[in-house]
């Protein structure tokens, strides 16, 4: 890991202590859950003088393979500002992420801290809606019934 990565995680670290209890993982990356979501993010350089952090929520999972609610998962995501919603189709149903990559060098920490606390924030908002759908959708019964 180079020092500007190895820094940015340890700036992205104290911003985000601010918020949450923050874990650090073997491979440096740092994980935390925002509510029932959970969380990690990482730092890489993609090229000389550009670190980014990269931050992936996962929203919901095993949620139902229901049409309607992946229609409404991308009418979601195409509403949002801070990140790209990933829906991926499993034995188990539907699962859902949030992913945000941005440079972040430069920032105080405060800003910091905001800027991962709006994508966190969304991807919890975002739970709590899906999971409310998933709740309607079970609940109504399948047509011919």
């Amino acid at each position: 890991m180079s020092t500007e990565v190895a820094e940015l995680v340890d700036r992205a670290r104290r911003a985000l202590e601010s918020y949450h209890d923050v874990e650090v993982d073997p491979d440096g990356a740092l994980t935390f859950r925002h509510g029932d979501v959970p969380c990690a993010v990482q730092a890489m350089e993609l090229a000389e003088g550009l670190t980014v952090l990269s931050l992936t929520c996962v929203v919901a999972w095993d949620l139902p393979d229901d049409r309607d609610l992946a229609v409404s998962a991308a009418e979601r995501a195409g509403q949002g500002l801070f990140g790209t919603l990933g829906v991926v189709h499993t034995e188990r149903g539907m699962d859902v992420t949030l992913r945000y990559a941005a440079p972040a060098e430069g920032l105080a920490l405060p800003a910091l801290g905001t800027l991962l606390m709006l994508v966190v924030s969304t991807a919890s908002q975002l739970r709590g809606e899906l999971l409310g759908k998933a709740a309607e959708h079970s609940s109504t019964p399948a047509a011919g019934n």
